[in-house]
Parts: structure tokens; C-alpha cells; sequence
């Protein structure tokens, strides 16, 4: 799977665990940034992490913060996209199940590093639920 990742300076070290985590299970991954812990502002990147998966280029992205908030409102910015936060596995099932998610945000301040791969695991790995009453839902949002 090709797979977008964005942080913030908050989000760095996190962001960069993930992605060996990846590389390691065969994705490949397309960093949009940032390079270092130096303070920076999310939005650029989350911005182009979301851009890639809303133009085909990648099939998921993830987007890293200190909280995971910020840098989901502006994934969420693009059209065509559907980023959720998620702190924990179940969530991650679930919006793939239901809202059939592309892409994944989450806390460096809130999860560690296992909790966090774990997360990105379900996320990547469950399939969405193609359930009517789930399609017309989406459709919904997109509208």
C-alpha cells in the first residue's frame, strides 16, 4: 500500500517510528515532512499529506500532532477526504468499518509508540464494511 505520513515538531519522533513501522510491513511511504522537531506549522503539512490521497497518488495517509486535532481539521479541509482521530484500535476499526476512513490522525501526546502502531495496524488492515446504510452516509458527508 502507498501510504502519505505528515507531522508537526510535536508529531516528529512519532511520525518517524511509524514510518520504519511501515516500511518494515512492505508499504511504501511518501513523507510530506516535517524534517526535524524544529517548531514548525502543521497545516503545510498535513495539507499535502491529504492532498496525495485525495488525487490517487497515495491509498491512505496518516498526520501526526501533539494532540492529532489540528492536523485533522486540515486533512479534513481537502475534499474527498475522511481523516479520523483515533486513540485507540477500536476507533480505527470503526472508522474504516463505517466511515471508511483514508486517512489516519493521531496524538504524539496522547498515544505512545506501541499504542500507536497498534492503531495504525487496525487502521490499515480492516476493510470497509461496504454496508448500505454506511454508503449513504459517506455520501452524505460528501455532500
Amino acid at each position: 500500500m502507498k501510504i502519505s505520513i505528515a507531522s508537526d515538531h510535536g508529531g516528529f519522533a512519532l511520525k518517524e517510528s511509524i514510518k520504519e513501522h511501515l516500511k518494515g510491513l512492505g508499504h511504501e511511504i511518501k513523507d510530506c515532512g516535517c524534517d526535524s522537531t524544529e517548531s514548525c506549522d502543521y497545516p503545510i503539512y498535513g495539507r499535502e499529506a491529504a492532498r496525495l490521497v485525495a488525487a490517487g497518488e497515495c491509498d491512505r495517509g496518516i498526520v501526526i500532532c501533539t494532540t492529532g486535532i489540528g492536523i485533522s481539521i486540515t486533512a479534513n479541509k481537502i475534499k474527498g477526504i475522511r481523516c479520523a482521530l483515533c486513540t485507540d484500535p477500536l476507533m480505527a476499526k470503526m472508522t474504516r468499518l463505517h466511515n471508511d476512513a483514508n486517512m489516519l490522525a493521531m496524538g504524539a501526546g496522547i498515544v505512545g509508540d506501541n499504542l500507536a502502531k497498534e492503531i495504525t495496524d487496525v487502521f490499515l488492515n480492516t476493510d470497509f464494511s461496504n454496508e448500505e446504510k454506511h454508503i449513504r452516509r459517506i455520501a452524505l458527508i460528501e455532500e
